[in-house]
């Protein structure tokens, strides 16, 4: 893709509005601790420190609405805190314009090694680094910066108190997760029922694992309806794929093929109703058509072998799902033995400190992002002192608060960010001009624009932008100075951090267009393992619950989503594609896609424990993990992967098949796969 059209997709991304689902109560009660702590701080201390509070208070805010499925409380005072550290260490050497630049090179290196952690941690280091170069120039003694640090973490207090004595929608964060985890596999039921080789998104499975993950102290909370459900859930994918698939089920016309067509459309309806119950905390109410469906005894006279085995297995999870979706009084000891736990803060530092050690690597893009970032706030700070516009610091704030480790992020942020902010000062001059606020009805306008930022800010970086710059102004305006330097210099300032954050990412950048190969060999690496692995099991059976195998598969899916991740932000680079075109790319995708598909049809029907073993996949298993390892490999060093032993095992069971029908389609099938993926790649060495 060339550089103008990156520009111009970057561009219509970051101005684009998405429709997604407001939350009016969480932004007014975010609103209404910003008001508190602004009322108070004012009418105690005065515009100066109310500003220091009310930054406070809005940052803590922000940091509840981040994606993370810890306590909004802990958020919130983890964000004060560290904006008070911040600020007050800023003002220990703001004094000094040397000194000053040295802690900025510094806090702002680290804030972009917090992009390790995740974008939670990344989101509020970058908001410190942006806010505190605002505070600092609030207090003039150290005692005042103390009490305006004081007042900052005041703030996250405050927030954290109401999300605490105010709760909205307790686990809903949770209960979503969970129900958008069984609404897909429902939506995926119904594909089947047209597409009996659908292709499934992980991505629900995967996020409702994350959400399941809770402290010691959510655990003794946890409702009991969001117990055992994604587990179930997790069970009745492969269930259904193997249901569906004309491979190892019914043909693909005929009575049976309608039976199929029946209990799929049915199980999408049972977990439609289970997803709507956890969703809501209400009672299932099941479809009487749906359970008709699959109680009658229709099914054993109509399906045959594995197809009969897999609908009855379907029925009995759906079941499960029923029962484990009831609503059911919180009970302090509800399976806390079940629980995936989540370190606390505290024993988060030590896995903190891993994954930034982890990224400390030339090729690391979240190191390259942390040097870009750091290098262009001291950039824009010596830039804005230099120019004679005044209030410098807002070149600084935009680039450190726009730059992502990403090309697209990046360059869409900054020009939302211009957009809004063009727009919001616009909109606060004209009120500033025309009603000549006081400072409590500027507070009031501050407030009201933060609310509507709470309110859109999952809609779109550029409309809520539009609310900030207001917010801002009308903050700084409470005790009148500066009025027009904010609107009229803000602007420029913005604009040119901006530029120098666009700039730094075209000199220094971080391409995920060369790195696609490796993430491509990743994922075939994992999905080898995962089919190997569950080969494996039918030579030495351990049940369907074999935690090997359900290690390989989140293995699997992480790759995957990494190489999904990798391919979305490779498509809006101007960069060569480097030896893996658009069409390769998307042939590949299918190719390993369909191979874990396969390895997922033989998870279904694995043996129980102690039924009669298969010695045969054992070899199959082996060369599997041969063979993929192998390719991978070549898919790295850029060779045309070749897979001979995989090939062989085939071959030698064409003569002689092996007495199981599923491993003697299932070889053909995943071999089939992988060819698929050296053709693809084959063709694209050919044409670049």
């Amino acid at each position: 893709m060339s550089w103008l059209r990156a520009l111009k997709e970057t561009a219509r991304s970051g101005l684009t509005v998405e429709r997604r689902r407001l939350e009016p109560v969480v932004a007014a009660r975010a609103a209404l601790g910003l008001a508190l702590v602004v009322g108070v701080s004012l009418a105690l201390f005065g515009p100066s420190v109310a500003a220091s509070s009310a930054f406070g208070a809005f940052q803590a805010a922000i940091a509840t609405f981040q994606r993370s499925w810890r306590p909004r409380p802990t958020l919130a005072l983890a964000s004060g805190a560290s904006l008070a550290a911040s600020t007050f260490f800023g003002y220990l050497t703001g004094a000094h314009e040397v000194l000053f630049l040295a802690l900025l090179l510094l806090w702002t290196f680290l804030s972009g090694l917090a992009w390790a952690a995740g974008p939670t941690a990344g989101m509020i280091a970058s908001s410190n680094v942006a806010i505190m170069l605002v505070t600092i120039t609030l207090p003039t003694s150290v005692a005042t910066a103390a009490g305006h640090a004081a007042m900052i973490f005041a703030g996250g207090v405050v927030q954290a108190a109401l999300v605490v004595l105010l709760p909205v929608r307790r686990w809903g964060a949770q209960r979503d997760a969970l129900a958008d985890a069984l609404a897909a596999e429902a939506d995926y039921a119904r594909r089947l029922r047209h597409d009996p080789v659908a292709p499934f998104d992980p991505v629900p499975l995967m996020t409702a694992r994350s959400a399941a993950a809770v402290t010691p102290r959510q655990a003794r909370t946890r409702p009991a309806e969001l117990h055992g459900a994604r587990g179930l859930a997790e069970r009745i994918r492969p269930v259904l794929a193997s249901l569906a698939d004309p491979a190892v089920g019914v043909p693909e016309e005929g009575p049976e093929r309608g039976r199929v067509r029946e209990l799929l459309g049915a199980a999408a309806d049972v977990l439609d109703a289970a997803a709507h119950a956890i969703r809501h905390g209400e009672p299932v109410v099941l479809p009487p058509p749906a359970l008709a469906a699959l109680r009658t005894p229709d099914t054993g006279t109509i399906l045959k072998g594995p197809s009969r085995r897999a609908a009855l297995r379907l029925t009995a999870l759906l079941g499960d799902v029923v029962e484990t979706a009831e609503p059911r009084p919180e009970r302090p000891d509800a399976d806390d033995g079940a629980a995936r736990t989540r370190p606390t803060l505290p024993r988060l530092a030590p896995l903190v400190l891993a994954e930034v050690r982890g990224e400390l690597r030339p090729d690391s893009p979240v190191l390259r992002h942390a040097v870009r970032v750091s290098t262009v706030t001291a950039a824009g700070y010596l830039l804005g002192a230099w120019l004679p516009f005044g209030h410098g610091y807002w070149a600084p704030m935009a680039s450190v608060m726009v730059m992502r480790p990403d090309f697209s992020q990046t360059y869409a942020r900054s020009v939302a960010r211009f957009g809004g902010t063009l727009v919001g000062v616009a909109l606060a001059t004209a009120v500033v001009q025309s009603a000549h606020p006081g400072t409590y009805l500027s507070a009031a306008l501050a407030v009201v624009c933060a609310f509507g930022m709470y309110l859109l800010m999952r809609t779109g970086y550029a409309a809520a932008q539009v609310f900030v710059s207001a917010y801002v102004v009308f903050l700084l305006g409470m005790d009148g100075a500066g009025l027009t330097q904010t609107v009229r210099d803000r602007v420029l300032l913005t604009l040119l951090g901006g530029l120098l954050a666009m700039v730094s990412y075209a000199v220094y950048p971080a391409w995920e267009t060369p790195r696609l190969r490796g993430r491509l060999a990743d994922w075939l690496a994992a999905v080898g393992a995962y089919a190997a692995v569950v080969t494996a099991r039918y030579a030495d059976p351990a049940g369907p619950a074999s935690p090997d195998v359900r290690e390989a598969l989140l293995r699997t899916r992480e790759a995957r989503v990494a190489w999904q991740e990798a391919v979305a932000r490779a498509t809006h680079e101007p960069v060569r594609h480097r030896g893996l075109s658009h069409a390769a790319v998307e042939q590949a995708e299918h190719a390993l896609a369909e191979f874990g598909r396969v390895a997922m049809l033989l998870e279904a029907h694995l043996p129980e424990r102690g039924a009669p073993p298969v010695p045969a996949a054992a070899s199959l298993a082996e060369s599997l993990h041969r063979s993929t390892e192998r390719g991978a490999k070549e898919v790295r060093e850029r060779r045309e992967p070749h897979w001979d032993d995989l090939r062989e095992t085939v071959t030698a069971w064409s003569a002689v098949p092996p007495d199981h029908f599923l491993l003697d389609k299932g070889a053909v099938l995943l071999l089939d796969s992988l060819e698929e993926l050296t053709t693809a790649l084959t063709e694209s060495r050919r044409h670049h």
